[in-house]
């Protein structure tokens, strides 16, 4: 969409109001998606919900592609919205249910690899496509969309069903066989089945009797989640919601959207000059998404997630400083473009080491097995809530307080998460799933969070 709206803008001759509308509308209606794959997921399992997300973009994906007006275009991007949101929660979650402790965090970081692939197979293709005529080049860019939705769908016919919510549903037979395949000797299968049996009869002794096994399809977990939570419930809930709002107030989708507009106010005009700025800040968002993924197990999720914050801070800051630098002056000094081009690729380098593939790492693996699809799925609403409303008020905000204005603010947002990081995210490497609520209810993991709390109420 990066460069598509350049394209759309002038043939569709649309504001710069109704570029922010639709390009947030996506983020938002994901948002639909994310808070109902919880639940769908538990009632039809995690291979089902794949295809239907799959489905349901690879009909935004066409409507976007033959879209003739305006309209057209945004009904397109609102059922494109929907599927993201079903795709952004069921992948982490089918992916962590299925991965064995010590490769969790390599594997369940992987969807966000490939989303950052993803951006830079983007980027390439809008430079490749930007010499074709106006009225056809964008259709091009979105409607690809379409290829690897109709992969996904077909590529989900030889995939397991997650042992996790097999075991819920009572089929235990089912679990010990997808456990005998995806885990690396059979005692280790054997150990992993034995903690989810008992995970699984634990939650079904918790759920009411009428809720047991076949007949339980999700229901009392959001009362379970929100009415009344135990307290590892209460501080899952906090690190989950926090991580994934500070996520996207981190304004990193707004950049990834809006970095020609940034650059085309830096002095940038040539849209090939523009699209070559972006395939460089996607080659350096890929590199240290994969260098993440490699080290995330042996590293662990605080310490990345700490190093990528702090240093999303410093490059806002950088980022901010060059913008106002360009702003303020006439005759556009080289030092302040290249200081611009290189705090936007370290922005996206070090979101990529930490709050990119942490996040859904995180949010898919500390919640208990019978609540799990339905917690991540109320963290990542949250998650696409926050990502609509930046991502439709940037250019508003931009234009009172100006680009580098913006860039300071949202650096002042990545001090406050650092912070939060610190104090109430638990380190969880190496650790199975069925341990994680052990890890949340420890009182001297909790000591520092308390005692910034009582700060904070006095």
């Amino acid at each position: 969409m990066s460069g598509a709206v350049l394209f759309i803008k002038e043939d569709l001759k649309i504001s710069s109001t109704q570029v922010e509308i639709l390009v947030g509308t996506l983020n938002v209606f994901s948002l639909i998606g994310s808070l109902a794959s919880g639940k769908t997921s538990d009632y039809i399992g995690r291979r089902y919900t794949i295809v239907l997300a799959s489905v349901t973009f690879l009909m935004g994906a066409l409507l976007m592609g033959l879209a003739p007006s305006f309209p057209f275009l945004l009904a397109g991007r609102v059922v494109a919205g929907v599927g993201v949101g079903y795709a952004l929660m069921i992948a982490p979650v089918y992916t962590a249910e299925l991965s064995p402790a010590m490769s969790r965090g390599l594997l369940t970081s992987l969807p966000e690899v490939f989303i950052t692939f993803g951006i830079l197979l983007g980027y390439v293709l809008n430079y490749a496509l930007s010499s074709l005529p106006g009225r056809i080049n964008w259709r091009l860019m979105l409607g690809l969309a379409a290829v690897p939705a109709i992969g996904i769908g077909l590529g989900v016919l030889v995939m397991p069903e997650s042992p996790r919510w097999l075991a819920m549903k009572g089929k235990f037979s089912d679990a010990k066989q997808v456990l005998s395949k995806t885990s690396s000797t059979e005692a280790e299968a054997e150990l992993r089945y034995e903690e989810i049996v008992k995970a699984a009869s634990l939650g079904s002794s918790q759920a009411h009797e009428g809720d047991k096994g076949e007949g339980w399809h999700g229901q009392g977990v959001w009362k379970e989640l929100l009415v009344s939570p135990p307290r590892p419930m209460r501080r899952m809930l906090v690190a989950a919601i926090g991580i994934n709002f500070f996520m996207q107030a981190s304004g990193n989708d707004a950049v990834i959207y809006y970095c020609p507009e940034v650059f085309r106010a830096a002095g940038i005009h040539k849209k090939k000059h523009l699209f070559g700025v972006n395939v460089l800040m996607g080659l350096a968002k890929t590199s240290f998404v994969l260098f993440s993924a490699l080290y995330l197990d042996k590293f662990g999720r605080r310490p990345l997630l700490l190093l990528g914050s702090v240093g999303m801070a410093v490059s806002l800051a950088g980022l901010g400083l060059g913008s106002k630098f360009l702003e303020d002056s006439n005759n556009r000094p080289i030092w302040a473009i290249v200081l611009c081009i290189l705090a936007v690729c370290a922005d996206v380098s070090f979101f990529s080491i930490g709050l990119g593939p942490v996040t859904w790492v995180y949010s898919s693996e500390i919640f208990p097995m019978r609540l799990r699809a339905q917690g991540s799925s109320l963290a990542i609403s949250v998650n696409r809530l926050i990502s609509g409303v930046v991502s439709m008020t940037f250019l508003t905000i931009s234009k009172e307080i100006t680009f580098g204005g913006m860039f300071f603010v949202l650096g002042g947002i990545m001090v406050v998460a650092s912070v939060f990081f610190y104090f109430f995210l638990p380190e969880t490497k190496g650790k199975t799933l069925e341990e994680m609520e052990t890890i949340f209810e420890d009182k001297n993991s909790t000591t520092n969070s308390i005692r910034i709390m009582e700060m904070g109420q006095i």
